[in-house]
């Protein structure tokens, strides 16, 4: 059986009357909200992000985290703030993606997380360097229940990727992503789903027919094509592919870039879910790295009442009447993956 179709069946195990009910009021409500122009929201999160760390192995250079720019605090999530939050929203909840901004692995109760939103059937995903699967961590994380694996690979050879993933290993990619296979099939078990996923630069996208040859004989489930997010992208072009449909920004008649989004004053990602850091801020959406739309604070108060607020809702507000004058939106790239 073809291994997405395989993926696509195990995710819909996870769907029940009550989560395909709340599924179909939280899109309801969407498309009310667009029609009307004033935010409604009937329904809880189908889709959250929560952020196991922000420290990071490597110092990627489009990245706060490989640049340590941060100026919000960093830190590891803890196994209380965590279970507080999925005790209140695993009932609708359908995708958990632990994943932010770091390094997954480098909280060592990283593997608990999954474990404790298995046991509550949600799908989980993160995304990892795959620096730190050795034997024994390679099989613990096939036997923790997660259904996803996206693991960076930007490169076919040590010099090309390390241009980007500064102070990486291209080996132990390698690696890593053999020791996960080994056990998926030692423990005869389907998941994790192992994507890698290659980002176009300037440097690399002449290795995408290679990526692609070294993908099929490794034996991934999948290979993805990401565009790059280029922070100072009006000006600069030391990372933008010269190929017009692996970079998210265009040429314009000065010379100069701009995103290609149209920026439309609409955006669903306010309506399926949120983003919860480390220490327990709620923030609209993975475009705010640094936690500047503060919408409120899981160890504080319920998500729910957050999930519901004014403050929340005039976000939403905002954004259904000019993305566009919104920081983290300009640069946003909602619909601009290329996938192999």
């Amino acid at each position: 059986m073809n291994r997405n179709i395989i993926d696509g069946l195990n995710f819909a195990s996870k769907l029940n009357n009550r989560r395909v009910w709340n599924s179909l009021k939280l899109l309801a409500s969407y498309y009310y909200s667009k029609l009307v122009k004033r935010p409604f929201v009937a329904g809880n999160p189908i889709y959250m992000e929560i952020e196991p760390t922000t420290s990071c192995n490597l110092r990627c250079p489009q990245c706060p985290s490989g640049l340590r720019e941060f100026t919000r605090n960093t830190g590891m999530l803890d196994m209380n703030l965590y279970t507080k939050i999925i005790d209140e929203v695993h009932e609708d909840l359908l995708w958990l993606i632990l994943y932010f901004q770091g390094e997954p692995f480098l909280n060592k109760q990283f593997l608990e997380f999954v474990k404790y939103a298995a046991q509550k059937n949600i799908y989980t995903v993160t995304s990892s360097n795959a620096h730190y699967f050795t034997d024994e961590m390679a099989k613990a994380t096939v036997e923790s229940g997660l259904d996803r694996l996206i693991i960076s690979i930007d490169g076919t050879s040590q010099e090309t990727y390390s241009k980007y993933r500064v102070g990486g290993d291209f080996n132990k990619v390698i690696d890593g992503t053999q020791k996960l296979l080994y056990w998926k099939k030692e423990l005869n078990k389907k998941t994790p789903h192992i994507i890698w996923q290659f980002i176009a630069f300037k440097h690399n996208a002449h290795q995408i027919p290679e990526i692609k040859k070294l993908a099929k004989e490794i034996g991934v489930n999948e290979l993805g094509i990401k565009t790059a997010q280029i922070y100072d992208y009006q000006t600069s072009d030391a990372f933008i592919p010269e190929q017009e449909d692996l970079r998210r920004y265009t040429k314009t008649t000065d010379g100069k870039y701009q995103i290609k989004n149209e920026l439309l004053n609409q955006c669903w990602r306010m309506w399926r879910g949120s983003v919860i850091t480390w220490d327990g801020l709620v923030v609209p959406c993975c475009f705010d790295k640094d936690a500047t739309h503060r919408f409120g604070d899981v160890g504080k108060e319920s998500f729910m009442k957050i999930w519901r607020s004014n403050q929340y809702n005039t976000f939403r507000q905002a954004v259904l009447k000019s993305r566009k004058e919104i920081d983290i939106c300009t640069n946003c790239s909602e619909g601009t993956k290329v996938w192999s």
